[in-house]
């Protein structure tokens, strides 16, 4: 939770406590998911959107990335 995680500018290691990391890729999996899915569950356009922080929402490519990232995350766990 809040703290676990440091990240600087200067420092290329990123360190995160193991109950964090299990529970982002957790997350992560569960954003991919629901990016994927049809029907009224799916994350809707306007969440894209925001969730893709002004960029064009590409649906596709993020829950690709979410996948990615959620796999690796329980691949170093």
């Amino acid at each position: 939770m809040p703290g676990s995680l440091t990240i600087s500018h200067h420092e290329s290691a990123v360190a995160m406590e193991h109950r964090d990391a299990a529970r982002l890729a957790t997350v992560l999996a569960e954003l991919a998911y629901l990016l994927e899915i049809p029907g009224p569950n799916r994350i809707g356009d306007g969440q894209l959107a925001v969730l893709c922080e002004g960029r064009a929402p590409d649906r596709a490519e993020l829950s690709h990335w979410a996948r990615a990232v959620s796999a690796e995350l329980k691949g170093r766990l």
